[in-house]
């Protein structure tokens, strides 16, 4: 662990531990259930269905390690989050995967997710195709119908119908982990969170690699001591985190070390992973088509309102922050067409930001001096001194 945060063992190091130990855990979770297991690239994948039909979902994430081993594909031009994800399938280090699956996301993703299909041969892969214009009129019944060919696609690979009993099983399992941690983010609105943004990423990642029930368990024995627990810290700047997806405990619990806690993000792996939930309207797929087409959207899916950006400063508002940290990957394109539109709404709100930008992983001692003068522009105390 990074020095600055500790993790309390009566609390987050079942969180930690999870994603830690995330490949074993699938192992023997398929050991112990029977059951397969799919890899999935992008939070749009509908994970109602894979758990309907008794599969473990678990998201394929990128172990910040140095990239070699994709070297000899031609993905150079590509963000660092899809080459460390690739890298991951090539050294082998997901080999328990039955199957892997991708809804329509950006382009450096879905070539990713080719790559996986094309040199690390798995029994089941499905591409989702995802309405790019999330507010078109056309969108619900278009998505709706994806969702029934990929239904479909699971009952021929598995054998097993999915049955309306198992679609709200599966509906009613996301719903609650969803539930569970918003009812945890909700915390982190008073002046002293209970907890840090480390332990908070731990928290939300674990949830996307782990059974939803078992992690519904852990979160519901955890709120009632998180509720009064006491954080040995001083709270320090109220910052945001909000960009390109940023699973990096390791850069977070640097920030923290400075003097600051993260109280808030707007990113796939955090608060945009589970911002709301099915909302059933008689026809379940329709139901999981609009939750998933009116979650706080990706970059790629924003087009033409551009309601991410109301939706990040109004987020910010909520949770006190006084200063917000864009991170972006190297070449992720969508990112930079918002980034100006992102700085210029919280400049005007008179939050300061901070656009930090990464290639083959994050520098942490670099960006650790950056943050520390940026933690000084917030003014007296904001650096917790």
């Amino acid at each position: 662990m990074a020095s600055g945060t500790q993790l309390d063992p009566e609390t987050f190091e079942t969180f930690r531990g999870w994603r830690v130990n995330r490949h074993r855990y699938a192992r023997e979770w398929k050991e112990r259930t029977g059951g397969k297991v799919v890899g999935y690239f992008c939070t749009y994948a509908p994970e109602e269905l894979m758990v309907a039909a008794g599969i473990l979902p678990v998201r394929i994430l990128g172990s910040h390690d140095p990239r070699d081993a994709t070297e000899p594909h031609p993905v150079a031009m590509h963000c660092p989050f899809c080459r460390d994800c690739l890298a991951e399938g090539l050294r082998g280090r997901y080999d328990y995967l039955d199957g892997i699956m991708v809804a329509q996301p950006c382009h450096h993703i879905r070539q990713a997710s080719a790559g996986w299909e094309k040199h690390v041969p798995v029994e089941y892969s499905y591409y989702l195709p995802m309405p790019h214009h999330v507010q078109g009129p056309h969108a619900t019944t278009l998505l709706a119908r994806e969702l029934g060919l990929f239904k479909e696609s699971l009952e021929q690979w598995t054998g097993d119908p999915i049955t309306e009993e198992d679609l709200e099983a599966g509906i009613e399992a996301c719903n609650r982990s969803r539930e569970m941690l918003w009812e945890a983010y909700r915390l982190r609105r008073g002046a002293t969170p209970p907890y840090t943004g480390e332990e908070a990423l731990e928290m939300v990642l674990s949830s996307q690699m782990v059974d939803k029930r078992e992690h519904v368990a852990a979160l519901e024995a955890l709120m009632p001591r998180l509720a009064v627990r006491n954080v040995e810290r001083p709270t320090g700047a109220r910052l945001m985190i909000l960009g390109s997806e940023n699973d990096d405990i390791a850069f977070t619990a640097m920030v923290e070390s400075c003097g600051a806690t993260f109280v808030v993000d707007d990113d796939c792996a955090g608060t945009r992973y589970f911002w709301n939930n099915v909302e059933r309207n008689g026809n379940a797929l329709e139901s999981i088509a609009d939750r998933y087409l009116n979650r706080v959207p990706c970059p790629t899916e924003d087009w033409p309102e551009r309601s991410r950006v109301e939706h990040a400063l109004e987020l910010a508002k909520e949770y006190g922050v006084q200063g917000a940290l864009v991170v972006r990957h190297k070449a992720c394109d969508p990112q930079v067409l918002e980034i100006p539109a992102l700085t210029r709404a919280f400049d005007d709100a008179g939050i300061r930001t901070l656009l930090l930008e990464y290639d083959a992983g994050v520098p942490v001692d670099r960006f650790k001096a950056r943050v520390e003068a940026f933690l000084e522009t917030l003014g007296p105390g904001a650096d917790g001194e």
